[in-house]
């Protein structure tokens, strides 16, 4: 819950909680599939219900989430004192335990067979008298409306609404799906980058996104590094991109990790639509959607790791999917790192800073030194510009704790907050 006075700072209260997803067994492919929830996406909200999706590896579900009122019975008929001194009813005998209630009723039988010892008081009950039902308190309420699943043979890494708020896409590796928030039991495949010979498979999907503004365009990330934008209105199975987004290899620097790192985790529209953000391993790339020649700006997020690549590859950190995301505003762009760090960057006009923080109750802040380039409006940009490059400003790369690792974050659509979870906890920052 969300009270934010204009004077104030946003102040968040607890609301509720359900439980999603249950462990399931797919008895066809003998597969065991987790509770464990790899997307949440809020959806348009109608009638004061807060509606949203959240999916695990194979199902996905559609939540309504509202307060209820709770109705109670406030005043009974005459209480069992009354009855027995206004001569109401009388005692039952022990071989009918029947008893009478007020205005003729009876709770151990049918009103017709009546025992000869209810008498009626002198000329009737006066009134008529029902109990009240009072609605005291409310309650949250999580109601699932609906439940799409069958629909994937892939675990599903990403869910993104439309801003029609009527449909939204499923991706997995191999397929991106659109559905019908009404209907359950049918989607429609978009998508389909399976070859004929999974040998000769090249890439797979790794995130998917709705365009914010217009309803026929999305993207979707891929495993090369590569980031396609496509039209629905081209045709119903959408296997050529309108756009294509890709950074060629700078010659002379592959190396057995190149593919490994430039494997895309995320991507982000800016709430204009205009510039999309990716997040492979190593940066964030800015790129707007009208130039597909290379980013407009790169941002080094893990650049102090290049040295220690193959320890991360032996460990499997090398594979860790870190989120990205925007300011409402599009001035700045944020993204996780190790021992529960997390990067922002200033991308619009005028701003150069690059801030790394520790998500804990106390973080600590620590500014790091931009290279000497004067600030040049996203409008105007024509080439890459990298920002945050890694100095002693930062703890070398031995002393970072490669298991704390802050993977999700998000920014409010609106206020200048931002939230980040971290091991079990939930950290929210506000500026």
């Amino acid at each position: 819950m969300l009270d934010n006075p204009i004077s104030r700072h946003p102040e968040f209260r607890y609301k509720t909680e359900f439980q999603s997803h249950e462990p399931e067994f797919d008895y066809l492919k003998s597969l065991e599939i987790e509770e464990k929830i790899n997307k949440i996406r809020w959806c348009q909200t109608t009638n004061g219900g807060l509606f949203l999706l959240s999916t695990n590896d194979k199902t996905i579900k559609y939540w309504r989430v509202q307060e209820k009122k709770v109705k109670r019975i406030s005043e009974m008929n005459l209480s069992s004192a009354q009855d027995a001194g206004d001569g109401s009813f009388a005692s039952s005998s022990a071989s009918n335990p029947a008893v009478y209630l007020p205005n003729g009723g009876c709770s151990g039988g049918a009103y017709s067979s009546f025992s000869n010892d209810f008498t009626f008081p002198p000329g009737g009950f006066p009134s008529l008298r029902l109990p009240k039902v009072t609605s005291q308190e409310t309650s949250i309420v999580a109601r699932c409306r609906r439940i799409f699943a069958h629909a994937h043979d892939y675990h599903i890494n990403s869910i993104s609404t439309n801003s029609d708020g009527e449909t939204f896409i499923s991706a997995d590796d191999l397929r991106i799906n659109l559905w019908n928030l009404e209907i359950s039991n049918q989607s429609f495949n978009i998508v389909d980058v399976k070859p004929a010979n999974m040998e000769d498979l090249t890439e797979v999907i790794t995130s998917a996104e709705f365009h914010p503004v217009h309803c026929n365009t999305l993207a979707y990330s891929s495993s090369r590094g590569s980031v396609r934008l496509i039209d629905l209105r081209q045709s119903a199975l959408c296997d050529n991109h309108s756009q294509l987004f890709h950074e060629p290899e700078t010659p002379g620097s592959k190396s057995f990790f190149t593919e490994i790192i430039a494997s895309i985790s995320d991507i982000k529209f800016a709430k204009d639509g205009r510039h999309i953000l990716s997040r492979d391993y190593m940066t964030l790339k800015l790129w707007d959607v009208s130039m597909n020649s290379g980013p407009v700006a790169t941002f080094q997020v893990h650049e102090y790791l290049r040295p220690k690549l193959c320890d991360l590859y032996e460990n499997d950190s090398i594979f860790d999917k870190f989120e990205c995301c925007l300011s409402g505003d599009g001035s700045r762009v944020a993204t996780g790192s190790y021992s529960n760090l997390f990067r922002v960057f200033g991308c619009g006009p005028g701003i150069t800073e690059a801030t790394t923080l520790e998500a804990s109750k106390n973080p600590t802040r620590r500014q790091v030194q931009n290279p000497a380039r004067p600030a040049r409006s996203l409008g105007g940009l024509t080439r890459v510009v990298r920002r945050g490059a890694e100095n002693a400003g930062l703890d070398a790369a031995n002393n970072f704790d490669f298991t704390a690792k802050l993977l999700h974050l998000a920014w409010h659509p609106t206020e200048n907050s931002i939230a980040c979870a971290a091991a079990n906890s939930l950290y929210m920052y506000y500026a």
